[in-house]
């Protein structure tokens, strides 16, 4: 009899962790995050318990899969912890965060509790299943819409603390949601259309469980219509607090957390408050999102870094964002604005440290930095 329930349990493993009789494979093993990366979040913020995905909401952020998908039918069910809950399912979407933001690109399906209550309810948005593209994004949205978001056509979700089923149907770049059993809401040309798959956390605590995935013959995504691939990156910011940077008292004046971003204050310039990263770097690559205060110091606000014995200027309008990515390999160093503009290019000293910290200049000014990221090379 023991041996028989064994080989009973054995067979139950296989099920559940590889394609069950429809095709469909599991995405969340009920023990841990195998298989997801936690895009821009605490440590915290996603865990698991009692076999569901927990999330705490703080920060905003996502955590996503390790791989890219194109076309597929994901399944994930998910329950608000609270009145008003928000959160969201990605499809297609970035490795990293979109510039200034906390969130991928990508096509959101809109994961919002009854209790969700402001202005313009049922006008620009529902709480049953809106589907929309999200900071770069775009989709030709089916049914009633506002703008490129399609509102669902009938009320089917349920509220808090009640579990809903989500059914997404993804193909050539068309995203169809079924809500509790039922097709509501989604679109047609999509950009992207091949990406990662992410679970968002915007506010409050959310959990998903029965996350499996089916996939469909794929179509050939041309490269323009296809997310970037993650290329090592690693958050270097939790978005809640300065852990993983070395503070004393003058940094904790000037500088402080708010809105998953780090603010440097307006104040005295002191070489003593230089955000100094923990973590050491030889050659890497580094992503960062900047924008000075306005301030009739130009100079003052020009936000700047500090790497391998060199300070790096990032010239940027005030009041704007502007994505960065610092490239050090050997002695030579690179800057480019929006992935593609070189703004400068150095040569480090023969006799540069060959490691060391990254750092956030004090430049006396105010200035906001978020969605810094670093990989090695």
């Amino acid at each position: 009899m023991k041996r028989f329930s064994l080989v009973l349990l054995l067979a139950a493993a296989c099920t559940a962790f590889g394609a069950d009789d429809n095709g469909f494979v599991s995405l969340f093993n009920g023990r841990d995050l195998g298989g997801w990366i936690n895009a821009n979040c605490a440590p915290e913020t996603w865990s698991v318990r009692d076999g569901l995905i927990h999330c705490t909401g703080r920060p905003t952020g996502a955590m996503r899969t390790e791989r890219q998908y194109e076309n597929f039918i994901l399944e994930v069910e998910w329950r608000h912890l609270s009145s008003g809950g928000n959160s969201g399912v990605f499809i297609w979407g970035t490795p990293i965060a979109a510039p200034g933001v906390p969130f991928l690109r990508g096509i959101e399906v809109q994961v919002l509790d009854h209790g969700f209550n402001v202005k313009g309810k049922n006008e620009w948005y529902t709480t049953h299943g809106d589907v929309f593209p999200i900071h770069g994004a775009t989709m030709k949205p089916f049914g009633r819409h506002n703008g490129e978001r399609s509102f669902p056509s009938e009320e089917r979700s349920k509220g808090f603390p009640e579990w809903n089923h989500y059914r997404i149907v993804c193909t050539n770049g068309v995203l169809r949601l079924h809500v509790n059993g039922k097709e509501v809401s989604g679109g047609e040309n999509c950009n992207y259309r091949k990406g990662y798959l992410a679970l968002e956390s915007e506010g409050a605590p959310v959990e998903f469980r029965n996350i499996r995935i089916k996939g469909l013959p794929p179509s050939g995504a041309p490269p323009e219509l296809t997310a970037p691939l993650d290329l090592g990156w690693r958050s270097l910011f939790t978005g809640l607090d300065l852990r993983g940077w070395k503070t004393n008292a003058t940094t904790a004046a000037r500088w402080q957390v708010s809105g998953e971003r780090l603010n440097l204050r307006n104040g005295t310039l002191s070489p003593e408050s230089t955000l100094w990263s923990m973590q050491e770097f030889g050659d890497a690559e580094f992503v960062l999102d900047c924008r000075p205060a306005k301030s009739e110091n130009a100079e003052a606000s020009t936000p700047a870094v500090h790497l391998r014995g060199a300070d790096i200027k990032l010239p940027v309008p005030p009041g704007r964002y502007q994505r960065f990515i610092i490239t050090v390999k050997g002695n030579d160093m690179t800057v480019k604005a929006d992935q593609s503009l070189e703004t400068g290019r150095l040569t480090l000293p023969a006799d540069a440290p060959t490691r060391g910290s990254f750092g956030l200049r004090d430049t006396g000014g105010g200035v906001e930095f978020m969605n810094l990221y670093a990989r090695e090379l």
